[in-house]
């Protein structure tokens, strides 16, 4: 029972992690990264589709990004796309290819990036203490009905809190890994 308590919280916390460190990959840096463009849609044959399911997206080099896509009439398409986003990029269509090159970051765009990844980290924390606060749940109902001794309680609980703290100090470091990232010229 309280080990596989322990193990979803631990689980569920672990995919919190796996979830920001997604979104990180998402954030713009002063690098050309095909990631940004995971969550990028395009209007493609009649409904919004993934970019990756429409071409190829390679990083030449490290301010350039090729986009190649497997149907040439989606050319258009996908570069709308890209000039529509919230990415602040734009894209030069050669008719065969999308190249979008990665322009140096401002001052102030890379403070508005880190205020964003922050918010993003803040988000996981959250998740990570709503997980804490439901494997307590679980471990004081396991309490009331008597399954558990009030010292096994306190001990699983003791043992939540471990994980939630070591979660919470894998987000801080995955927070500043990130700062280093985009503070980087």
């Amino acid at each position: 029972m309280i080990p596989d308590i322990l193990s979803n919280a631990k689980d569920h916390m672990d995919k919190t992690l796996k979830a920001l460190t997604t979104e990180f990959a998402g954030v713009r840096t002063g690098r050309a990264s095909g990631a940004i463009f995971d969550k990028l849609t395009v209007d493609a044959y009649g409904s919004a589709m993934p970019l990756n399911q429409l071409a190829n997206v390679k990083t030449p080099d490290a301010q350039t990004i090729v986009i190649e896509p497997w149907d040439k009439s989606t050319l258009g398409a996908i570069e709308k796309a890209i000039m529509a986003s919230d990415l602040g990029l734009s894209a030069n269509n050669d008719g065969v290819l999308i190249r979008v090159p990665f322009p140096p970051l401002t001052e102030e765009r890379r403070a508005e990036l880190f205020k964003l990844c922050k918010s993003y980290a803040e988000e996981a924390k959250i998740a990570t203490r709503n997980i804490r606060r439901d494997a307590n749940q679980k471990i004081d109902r396991l309490k009331s009905d008597k399954d558990i001794g009030e010292d096994e309680a306190f001990t699983a609980q003791d043992e939540v809190q471990k994980i939630t703290d070591t979660a919470v100090k894998k987000i801080d470091e995955a927070l500043t890994l990130k700062e280093k990232d985009i503070m980087e010229i």
